[in-house]
């Protein structure tokens, strides 16, 4: 049976390797793909992003895999941005000897802590500086701990003795206190090695795995314990042979992942090896994942089921809410037309309680009221038929069947059929709220259903490759920059923060290229990478353009800035008496080159080849240039997913039921950085 979990060997082997990675990095956001999985996208001065992705019960690794974002994220990962987003990695640690990580965030709130679970079904708990239970993946009462809200952390007590601390003697007493217990049973769960170290250690000591503890030697035990602490001197000195295992008769077949080589392993097995054990993680839990949903797939029918009930309940509530609105706005029209009878009604009544008070019976009285109708004496309001025993007087006035009670005045009448009207409302408002819930319900089981009723159309070397597609390919340098190409090639970078600003001047600049900035504090850099041609006043007036677009006078929503361009030597980080500047800023030397009243616009389109569809955004000459389809967006009031929502609807609209296809799905969020400040309008003029 296929590796399904972490060992205590993998999670010291894993850390180690990710402390020089991740350390130090920003968490720029967190996503949650399923009930269990968290990925952090880390950001680290001059790398590429590092994709973090830890398992609750399973596994903890880097990734190069980018998974489809939930349109709506959990709320435990909107719990986990809320704390952590723009916070810094401290530290990763595993907790002695356990199959348990510690994460260390540096945040504005103090040092939090996230406690990674890796063992059973595994769990994630936040935890505060003072080691109090922010939030928890599960929360749960256990006979030796609880993970609750806003209770001390604890974890767990341990199964064994700590395979770090143990000594030659202590090993010896913990074999003579398990005396008819095999040995490798022993050293699997009293020393938390696991079934697969312990094994792998009593094939190095040549001592028989089932062999019982009492006829073990002291010489048996003296060469398990060498082994024991060889084995812990290699992960801890990091000296890694990642890879996986895969089966002699089918190599497409994974058994089993290592940071070095096993000898259980030595006969009859192939294997594929790696730079990183995180790499040799990645792949392996990849097929492990694609092979689950290929399981999981069996839950079609089970989704059919659920969505036909759902569909039926929705049904029966939109049936309920339609007669309840439709009773409300009758009830509502009685009682104006109640009002607009008002004096007809009274003085009929009246003649009918006068009658009464005078010794009439109230049967006598309505008998006469019938006699009359027969005889085609009817009154001036139309009577319809009488309630003697509720005394109530049914009418047909105005294509309208209602009736008025006896011992109510016309005002208490029609405020009745009011109160009716009011109620049935209420009524149909707490089916709207039921109503939404199951269509939200709807929505996401048939997003459940498509996926699984794909997953069982394919095969698993089909599901292997489907998720190939989303590996995430290392970037070039400008990537972590806001940057576009021009209509005629170059290429045009920007910075994003004070940080990236400094850095696109001082490291990424050369003497040839041209930088831009706008007269109005909080602008970025803009930089015309020459890369040995001679820059073009098309190409400086789409730069100039995009510096316009992404300075701050686009949120406070003016038409047009003040721009201008330098060469990089008339950049100095020193002023002109000697005073520093302050970091991602930098002092002009010399004449500007102005391009005044700069109008605010930006162009965001999509490009289509042969194959797939993918965003582009940057000067409009530039982006016409390139896209299929494509809008200009301009300073405006809309902002947020509306605007992203409003920009993506009018591409598509553009494309063909073929190019909508290449682009698949697509989420609003690619669209956010070719935004300046996700603001502004479309421009619907001409350009």
């Amino acid at each position: 049976m296929p590796k399904n979990e972490f060992t205590s060997f993998d999670v010291t082997a894993v850390v180690k390797e990710l402390k020089s990675l991740v350390l130090d990095s920003r968490v720029n956001n967190i996503y949650q793909f399923d009930q269990k999985t968290i990925v952090f996208k880390l950001h680290k001065s001059n790398m590429p992003s590092i994709r973090l992705v830890v398992e609750s019960g399973r596994r903890i690794h880097s990734t190069v895999y980018a998974e489809e974002s939930p349109a709506e994220p959990p709320a435990f990962c909107m719990m986990l941005r809320h704390y952590l987003r723009d916070s810094w990695f401290d530290s990763i640690e595993q907790y002695e000897f356990e199959r348990i990580v510690i994460l260390g965030f540096r945040t504005k709130t103090g040092l939090l802590r996230l406690a990674v679970e890796l063992f059973g079904d595994g769990n994630l708990i936040l935890i505060n500086p003072d080691g109090i239970i922010i939030q928890a993946l599960f929360f749960k009462k256990m006979r030796d701990r609880n993970i609750l809200h806003g209770e001390k952390f604890q974890f767990p007590p341990s199964t064994g003795k700590n395979p770090l601390t143990i000594s030659k003697l202590d090993l010896q007493t913990v074999f003579e206190t398990s005396k008819d217990v095999e040995v490798v049973r022993v050293l699997a769960r009293s020393v938390g090695l696991g079934g697969t170290y312990a094994e792998e250690i009593l094939l190095r000591a040549g001592v028989e795995k089932n062999v019982l503890c009492k006829i073990l030697a002291p010489a048996d035990i003296a060469k398990i314990f060498d082994v024991l602490q060889t084995l812990l001197s290699n992960v801890f000195e990091g000296k890694f042979d990642p890879r996986i295992i895969v089966s002699s008769d089918d190599e497409t077949a994974y058994l089993d992942v290592t940071p070095f080589n096993l000898q259980r392993h030595a006969e009859g097995c192939l294997f594929k090896g790696f730079q990183t054990f995180s790499e040799a993680l990645d792949e392996f839990f990849l097929k492990v994942k694609t092979a689950e949903k290929a399981l999981a797939s069996v839950e079609v029918d089970k989704l059919q089921s659920e969505q036909k009930r759902i569909k039926r309940m929705i049904a029966d509530q939109e049936a309920a809410l339609a007669g309840e609105e439709a009773k409300s706005e009758r009830d509502k029209t009685v009682g104006n037309t109640i009002y607009a009878h008002f004096n007809e009604f009274e003085m009929f009544l009246n003649k009918l309680v006068t009658a009464n008070q005078r010794g009439a019976e109230w049967s006598n009285i309505f008998t006469q009221i019938l006699t009359d109708k027969k005889a085609g004496k009817s009154p001036e309001i139309y009577v319809e038929g009488i309630d003697t025993k509720n005394l109530v007087v049914n009418f047909f006035v105005d294509d309208l069947h209602f009736g008025l009670n006896l011992r109510l005045s016309i005002f208490d009448n029609a405020n009745e059929y009011y109160e009716r009207g009011k109620r049935s409302k209420q009524k149909s408002a707490g089916t709207v709220v039921a109503l939404a819930d199951s269509k939200r319900k709807l929505a996401k089981l048939e997003r459940d259903l498509a996926e699984a009723e794909h997953i069982r159309s394919l095969k698993p070397a089909e599901m292997l490759e489907a998720m190939a597609k989303r590996k995430v390919e290392t970037k070039d340098w400008y990537e972590k920059f806001r940057y576009f190409t021009t209509s005629e090639g170059f290429l045009v970078v920007a910075g994003k923060d004070v940080v990236t600003n400094e850095i696109l001047i001082k490291k990424y600049t050369r003497q040839e290229d041209v930088v831009f900035h706008a007269e109005i504090t909080g602008s970025p850099f803009v930089v015309i990478k020459a890369e040995g041609r001679q820059i073009t006043d098309q190409a400086l007036k789409e730069a100039g353009e995009y510096a316009a677009a992404f300075c701050r006078a686009w949120r406070e929503n003016v038409g047009s800035a003040d721009i201008y361009w330098v060469k990089v030597d008339q950049l100095s980080k020193s002023g002109p008496s000697g005073e520093s500047v302050p970091h991602g800023a930098f002092f002009v030397i010399g004449k500007r080159n102005w391009m005044r009243n700069t109008t605010l616009k930006t162009a965001i389109g999509i490009e289509i080849n042969e194959t797939q569809a993918c965003f582009i955004g940057g000067s409009i000459d530039a982006v016409r240039a390139k896209a299929k389809s494509y809008v200009v967006i301009v300073p405006g009031d809309h902002q947020g997913k509306d605007l992203l929502k409003m920009i993506l609807k009018t591409l598509t609209l553009k494309l063909s039921k073929e190019d909508k296809e290449k682009l698949g799905k697509t989420s609003i969020e690619q669209i956010r950085e070719y935004i300046p400040y996700t603001k502004g309008t479309i421009n619907q003029k001409p350009t």
